[in-house]
């Protein structure tokens, strides 16, 4: 459980709103969230994720995977605009539920899967997590056609270090970083792409610019950071 210094009703009230952006709705299982223009030249590219996919409180426009197709595409490997299924407050097991069904009329080109702060965040368990991203992974592997080197994964970044984050930054650092080397040892066991931009997320203590405007997610910027960490790994793939 998050511990908040609350002044007042509004401030809990605020509190509450912002965590709801990150937790989305707990009960349900809602239809995933799905983006792309229709541009059918270049390579496809399928993103699974949570709000940090689907760029919660930022625009379309700097979502990371558009970030990342944008950057491709300007470095002379053409990719078509990401077909993102996110959603805020997806754990591993919301995301395996709204793929469920999900077939595809051809294999992707290019698949990333960022999710897992969700599962930090409600305290879930470790072996869950572990269960639950490796059947992730394997979905994965198959929307690329079973191509494992068209898979790659984005580490959790850290919310710690956001103003909602601050009453229990040491411990949700640690939390973070138990549930990234699972995930770590999950992709080196299927000999998947591991790009680790957690270290780039604990910047955006010094850096409110970093920070999206509910205060609990990131920013474009912080995205931007990501693409180009990613980005000479992945082009590698297309």
């Amino acid at each position: 459980m998050l511990l908040f210094k609350v002044y007042g009703v509004m401030k809990a009230s605020t509190s509450l709103l912002a965590l709801m952006l990150l937790l989305g709705n707990c009960n349900n299982h809602p239809s995933p969230s799905k983006q792309g223009n229709g541009d059918k030249s270049g390579a496809s590219y399928l993103a699974l994720g949570d709000s940090y996919t689907i760029g919660e409180s930022v625009p379309q426009e700097q979502r990371w995977p558009v970030l990342l197709a944008d950057a491709l595409n300007k470095s002379g490997k053409p990719v078509q605009s990401p077909y993102i299924i996110a959603r805020s407050g997806w754990t591993t097991r919301d995301l395996l539920n709204a793929i469920q069904n999900y077939t595809p009329e051809k294999p992707y080109d290019m698949v990333s899967l960022l999710i897992g702060v969700n599962n930090q965040y409600r305290g879930r368990s470790l072996e869950e997590f572990r269960t639950e991203f490796h059947e992730l992974l394997i979905k994965s592997i198959g929307y690329a056609g079973g191509e494992k080197e068209n898979v790659f994964v984005l580490s959790i970044p850290d919310w710690g270090v956001t103003p909602y984050g601050t009453a229990n930054r040491e411990s949700i650092a640690k939390e973070i970083n138990n549930f990234n080397s699972v995930a770590k040892e999950e992709c080196k066991k299927e000999k998947i792409l591991f790009i680790d931009i957690t270290p780039i997320s604990r910047t955006a203590l010094n850096d409110p610019s970093m920070i999206a405007s509910d205060n609990l997610h990131f920013s474009g910027k912080m995205y931007q950071l990501w693409v180009n960490e990613a980005l000479g790994l992945v082009k590698s793939k297309i």
